[in-house]
């Protein structure tokens, strides 16, 4: 616990700090890797040449001493990190690493300003931030250890099948080497996969793609061009091969209601919501599922998706847009989203609204949305990669 002069300290230099966050954080992460090389595996390399990595430490850490005074709020804004922390499986002895690497760029950034009183403080402040942290991770790992068919740490998978669900996306089904049981998940997470390239780990998380069936899980990937593990799924690895997972986790989860539902997806965002769709379906709720594409050959999942609506047809309405479709593609519309098509099918009676895809699309619908009177507390996305905020679009 801070004390009363550290408290003081924190107030007195968080403008500071905050104004030359963005520039400690793009210095931590190079002074991390150099004097501890083996967690660079943790952080993905495109991530961090992006910058949205370092973006998303700082947002984290601003958000945390603006919210400290009211802990149920910072918990609950703490959910994605924690999230995303599961599904990378974070352990405790870790957050030594981050904290000293931490205040050691906060130091080299602003200089002589950091008193060791300014010192002891922020460092007491990541303290409080790293408990907090590590209680809510250790209580999700613990969570999904005793489902039946969970387990703590990595457990190996081996590839069951593929399928190519697009031009750029490959579905891969995973079932554990040892035959035992699957635990389920919340449909709209994601699962955390440790991998090995050239000798070298990486770590990525990806969207479960299937609902849950207690024997394997799917996931879809779409191959980026300069992805290198995205690259290495799509050209380097068959049935039979392994992979070790870490616990599923996520927040785009579905809400308690039973309102009705709107699902909008650009592209590979789809892949969470066909499980929240079957899910919302199965439980009695009105589902529209508003897909964007490139055209047909980019377009995922499509008879999948109709089978489903075949399922459904009271409860569930499709809705396609193509952005440049072929002569032979027959889209219910072409373009690109907009306010007018939102409104056209945006449920009545207070509908919640899900979305995911590229980062420009999750900004232009949620203005859309927000135009048209949904409120935030009604809309939820979740970002492929670290979370920003969606004003932050490139």
């Amino acid at each position: 616990m801070l004390t009363q002069e550290q408290e003081r300290i924190i107030a007195d230099t968080a403008p500071v700090v905050a104004e030359h966050l963005e520039a400690i954080t793009q210095r931590f992460y190079p002074l991390m890797f150099d004097r501890y090389p083996d967690v660079k595996a943790l952080f993905n390399a495109a991530h961090q040449a992006s910058g949205s990595q370092p973006r998303a430490l700082a947002g984290s850490v601003l958000a945390y001493v603006q919210l400290r005074q009211d802990p149920a709020r910072a918990r609950e804004v703490l959910g994605t990190v924690v999230s995303k922390h599961v599904s990378l499986g974070i352990r405790p002895d870790q957050y030594p690493i981050v904290g000293e690497c931490l205040m050691a760029a906060i130091g080299e950034v602003l200089g002589e300003a950091v008193t060791p009183e300014i010192a002891d403080a922020w460092s007491a402040l990541y303290g409080e931030l790293a408990g907090l942290l590590i209680e809510l991770e250790d209580q999700r790992y613990h969570q999904f250890a005793s489902l039946p068919g969970g387990w703590r740490g990595t457990r190996t998978f081996r590839i069951a099948d593929t399928r190519q669900e697009s031009a750029v996306i490959r579905s891969f089904v995973l079932e554990p080497e040892d035959g035992g049981p699957v635990a389920d998940f919340a449909p709209g997470q994601f699962i955390g996969i440790k991998l090995t390239i050239d000798g070298t780990p990486a770590y990525r998380h990806y969207s479960l793609s299937a609902a849950p069936n207690g024997r394997s899980y799917r996931i879809s990937i779409k191959r980026e061009g300069e992805g290198q593990v995205s690259r290495h799924f799509h050209d380097t690895l068959k049935v039979g091969d392994r992979l070790e997972l870490l616990p599923p986790a996520g927040e785009l989860t579905l809400d308690a209601s039973n309102a009705p539902i709107l699902l909008l997806s650009g592209g590979v965002g789809q892949t969470p919501m066909l499980s929240l769709a079957a899910q919302a379906l199965a439980e009695g709720r009105e589902v529209t599922y508003l897909h964007a594409a490139l055209d047909g050959e980019h377009h995922a999942f499509a008879d999948e998706v109709k089978a489903l609506e075949a399922r459904y047809p009271q409860q569930m309405r499709v809705v396609t847009l193509y952005e440049r479709p072929r002569s032979e593609d027959t889209p219910d519309h072409t373009g690109r989203i907009d306010r007018s098509l939102l409104a056209r099918y945006l449920p009545g009676n207070r509908p919640q609204c899900y979305f995911v895809g590229p980062q420009g699309f999750m900004s232009c619908v949620d203005a859309h949305l927000d135009d048209l009177g949904v409120p935030a507390a009604r809309r939820h996305y979740e970002t492929f990669g670290p979370s920003r905020p969606l004003h932050a679009a490139a």
